[in-house]
């Protein structure tokens, strides 16, 4: 094998990476975003074994409902992330401000 056949094959995505990727697009998309369901099909070049390790790692994302359609799609839906679900990580290294000290520009 020549290094050029072995670097493509490197580049090659699985197809559970595949799969992996097109939900997660389908996920991210805007209009997903806004009304926070999607529903997503098991294509004919998804392997079933693919398919099932995808859905079992969406089954275990908390806050995230599935319902399986009789056509064998499947409906994510979840829900707008509260005030308090989110975390900001401000760091340990930052320095408190006093508000009443002025700005230095």
């Amino acid at each position: 094998m020549s290094a050029q056949e072995n670097f493509a094959r490197r580049d090659e995505l699985t197809g559970l990476e595949r799969l992996g990727l097109r939900v997660s697009a389908m996920i991210k998309s805007p209009l997903a975003q806004f009304g926070r369901k999607v529903q997503i099909h098991q294509l004919d070049t998804d392997s079933d074994q693919d398919w099932d390790a995808i859905m079992e790692l969406l089954s275990e994302t908390d806050g995230l409902d599935m319902t399986f359609c009789d056509d064998g799609s499947v409906i994510l839906q979840w829900d707008a992330p509260k005030d308090d679900d989110r975390v900001i990580d401000r760091g340990e290294d930052v320095a408190l401000v006093d508000p009443e000290e002025e700005a230095p520009f």
